[in-house]
């Protein structure tokens, strides 16, 4: 697409965002939404729109290729990213649950599911290509040197040579037998040629009814072949059957798109640098032009700023320090005696503030006294007047930056005529505003000195001619100086102790590969990890049913808690923090490929601490104090970085075997100890995942685990999806005798990863040549499935029941019983308030 087109989608985004921002800034304060359904329907629908806008965002982000303007649309999109993750901290408080249904929301807006699916930033990789480049050289150099690990190499299989002479025979006669069949075939071929052309005498049929007899199968044929084609055209079109695979990749409009992108991806590099050649060359060629000039406007403006101010109280003003901005203060539009009592009321001020902070202190407790006891007169007159109660939305740390970015695009980029900018490099003129300001400062703070020293000579020049001395002022400054230095010593906290303090981080580094602490990640997308959107969702709330989440739904939570904060650092100190995320599900449903699907999406280190890993390594406590020391040390200096444990729930077992040799229960003390240090500033997420929740204890693997993604079964739709696509991936081919919707059917209760055992054991090499003349059908899986245990429903349930014994699951069961109860009460207290008005009034009292 050209620049124009992204030019304007960017447009349509910031007045979409515009209409946004006046709703969450309005005019007059809200008041308190007591519905929570209301409430919730509110946060959804700005959510979806949030979505929408950072969509289009990302992809203006991607491919504009001006590099100022894409400085803005970054400011904007890290707001965008960020509201987007406090508005699901806001739903997730409001429901206490961490799945949301929006279908209700999708169909009013009319939208279908994948326009709010969100996007991963393609920034998160391609503007650190060269860092994660060189790290993955590293890497392999390490790996290289260690050679192939034992845990990698599989065991011989052991075979008598009576048994090895046997398989030799059996080989060898069944090549001998086939040979034979083929000479046996060959040989009866050539008898049957041989006898039909003794028996074949002379053409007898009549030549014209020959070529009549031609004609009519050949006009039948053609007619039939152009009915098929018709027919598959047709069921491609309404999406009953899979549209046909291009013969080249190369010239599908997709390839051609995807090399547009790539070359639009190159130019933004070109730009860039010519962009930060021209951020040096014009501020030195704005010093050398303007910087004289600069300097004796603020020396003659600072000149007679002494002038007046001596006239006005007869003595020379004190300079303003370099804390307080310099001669920074004198250009703010202030007269001389104001900018005097400004630089010599300071100290006064400060006292003034720490009284009046006292008297508000003790007013406002007065205030409280005081509403306690009209509130305890209006409950026992029986007024109706209460405090208003409900939700409110809590108070956003992304709407400023985001407005802020909005101002920039109203004042500099909505009306800006790019006519002549027709390969969208950086506008000079912008350059020379942002540069002149800087120029200024550097300027101001010589003039300072200089300035400084010319106030001194003067004052010293009137002290001589009225023989005044100045020692007894310097004595004091120097003194209160003293004591602020002695007030910072005493403010200063104590650092954790760095047990590696000579070593590099390289070294380091080297060492975690070497013992498999750093591991290397597969090459997985999150887009692998697919999954159908769930329909009935908010249906079944409705019906105070609880429904099981879907594929799709797991993988927006993992992006919402996992890649989003870890990928930009703007986000990440300033979203709310999540720590820790637990990912729990029956065997073969995908957990640990989201994990490697975070690690590659944001570029980050994978730290493996399950427990058969470090089994054997840095024992004893000095030992595991050095190895998480290392982990989190290596992981903050590289960030981001994911820790992960494999079967976390076994380190917090009630009883372990003895014979069990990994000892689960080793970081149960440490790794909590080791997060509860993780600041906002800190890029560092620990994963864990359990096929098992239930076997260990409640509360301190919650404690650990901030968020727990519950990840079920896949269900009849993505069951579908999947079949497909995995077996188009195992190069498969899908037919009209492939019957996938009866095989999704069958197979309830398979995993993702049950479906791609079963297909790579029926697509073999051999039978992948035999497609073309043997098609695949859904028969063939049922034999490798059948010797696989499916997930029953009792398992499901068993997860179900467990994750409602969760800290939220509770939160979200008394909630719905609330909801219950005040239903009821309202149908049955609509005539008289006595009793039941009362006992609400004691139970807020408690409160």
């Amino acid at each position: 697409m050209s620049h124009s087109t992204y030019n304007k989608q960017w447009q349509e985004a910031q007045s979409s965002l515009m209409d946004l921002l006046q709703q969450e800034i309005p005019e007059q304060p809200s008041k308190p939404e007591k519905d929570r359904l209301a409430a919730f329907q509110l946060l959804a629908t700005m959510y979806i729109k949030y979505i929408q806008i950072f969509r289009k965002m990302e992809q203006c982000y991607d491919q504009i290729v001006h590099p100022q303007k894409r400085r803005v649309l970054r400011h904007v999109l890290d707001g965008t990213m960020g509201r987007i993750l406090e508005l699901k901290h806001e739903m997730v408080n409001l429901e206490f649950s961490e799945y949301h249904y929006f279908d209700d929301v999708l169909s009013d807006l009319k939208l279908t599911p994948n326009d709010v699916e969100i996007p991963i930033p393609k920034f998160f990789i391609n503007e650190r290509y060269d860092v994660l480049k060189e790290r993955e050289k590293l890497l392999g150099k390490i790996l290289a040197k260690i050679g192939p690990q034992e845990k990698e190499d599989k065991e011989e299989l052991k075979m008598s040579l009576e048994d090895a002479i046997k398989m030799i025979q059996v080989h060898e006669r069944a090549r001998q037998g086939r040979l034979r069949a083929k000479f046996m075939k060959e040989i009866r071929e050539q008898e049957e040629r041989d006898r039909l052309a003794q028996t074949r005498g002379a053409p007898t049929l009549d030549p014209d009814v020959a070529a009549c007899r031609i004609q009519k199968v050949w006009k039948g044929f053609a007619q039939r072949r152009r009915t098929k084609k018709e027919r598959d055209e047709e069921m491609i079109f309404i999406g009953m059957a899979p549209p046909p695979l291009p013969t080249s990749i190369k010239n599908t409009p997709q390839a051609l798109a995807l090399k547009t992108e790539a070359t639009r991806r190159i130019t933004q590099g070109n730009h860039e640098n010519e962009y930060q050649q021209a951020l040096g060359t014009i501020k030195e060629k704005i010093k050398e032009t303007e910087g004289p000039d600069i300097k004796e406007t603020m020396m003659d403006q600072i000149r007679q700023w002494f002038i007046e101010c001596r006239d006005a109280q007869g003595k020379f003003p004190e300079y303003p320090d370099e804390d307080d901005g310099g001669s920074a203060l004198i250009f703010k539009e202030k007269s001389p005696e104001e900018l005097e009592a400004e630089l010599n009321d300071k100290d006064g001020d400060k006292k003034k503030k720490d009284k009046k902070g006292k008297k508000d202190k003790k007013d406002k407790k007065k205030d409280k006294k005081g509403k306690k006891d009209k509130k305890g007169k209006k409950g026992k007159g029986g007024d109706d007047e209460e405090e208003e109660e409900g939700w409110k939305m809590a108070e956003s740390s992304f709407v400023p930056s985001i407005n802020e970015g909005t101002d920039k695009y109203k004042s500099v980029w909505m009306t800006r005529d790019e006519k002549d900018n027709f390969s969208q490099k950086h506008d000079a003129e912008l350059i020379k505003e942002e540069k002149r300001k800087e120029v200024e400062e550097e300027i101001r703070i010589q003039v300072d000195e200089l300035m400084r020293a010319e106030l001194k000579n003067l004052k010293a020049a009137v002290d001589r001619d009225k023989g005044k001395k100045g020692k007894g002022k310097k004595s004091g400054k120097k003194k209160k100086k003293k004591g602020k230095k002695s007030g910072k010593k005493g403010k200063k906290k104590k650092k954790e102790k760095d047990l590696t303090p000579d070593r590099t981080i390289e070294s380091l580094y080297e060492e975690l590969v070497k013992e498999g602490i750093i591991v290397r990640c597969p090459q997985i997308r999150l887009s692998e990890f697919e999954g159908e959107y769930s329909y009935l969702g908010t249906t079944l709330r409705q019906a105070n049913i609880e429904p099981m989440p879907s594929l799709s739904d797991v993988r927006r939570l993992v992006t919402e808690f996992g890649i989003l904060p870890l990928g930009s650092q703007a986000v990440h100190e300033q979203a709310p923090l999540t720590k820790s995320i637990l990912l729990a599900g029956p065997r073969g449903t995908g957990k640990k490929m989201l994990v490697q699907a975070v690690c590659n999406e944001v570029g980050a280190n994978m730290f493996d601490l399950t427990a058969a890993n470090i089994a054997g390594k840095y024992p004893g406590k000095d030992g595991l104090k050095m190895l998480i020391h290392l982990v989190f040390k290596v992981g903050r200096e590289l960030q981001p970085s994911v820790i992960y444990i494999g079967d976390c729930e076994r380190m917090f077992k009630k009883k372990i075997p003895k014979t069990d040799p990994t000892d689960p229960k080793r970081l149960k003390k440490e790794l909590p100890k080791a997060m509860k240090g993780v600041k906002s500033d800190d890029r560092l997420l620990l994963v864990g995942t359990s096929r098992c929740p239930f076997d260990g204890e409640m509360k301190p693997l919650c404690s650990l685990y901030q968020r727990i993604i519950l990840i079920p079964r896949p269900d009849y739709a993505s069951r579908h999806l999947l079949w497909r696509r995995l077996i188009l991936k195992n190069n498969g081919v899908i037919t009209n005798t492939l019957d996938v919707s009866s095989l999704s059917k069958v197979t309830d209760g398979y995993t993702p990863g049950h479906m791609l055992t079963a297909i790579t054991q029926v697509l073999t090499e051999r039978r992948i040549q035999t497609l073309s003349k043997k098609p695949l059908q859904s028969v063939e899986f049922i034999a490798p499935l059948a010797r696989i245990d499916p997930i029953y429903k009792e398992e499901e349930e068993a997860f179900k029941g467990w994750y409602a014994k969760t800290p939220l699951g509770k939160k979200r069961a008394k909630a719905a019983q609330a909801d219950d109860d005040d239903g009821g009460g309202g149908k049955g207290g609509k005539g008289g308030k006595g009793k039941k008005g009362k006992k609400k009034g004691g139970k807020k009292k408690k409160k």
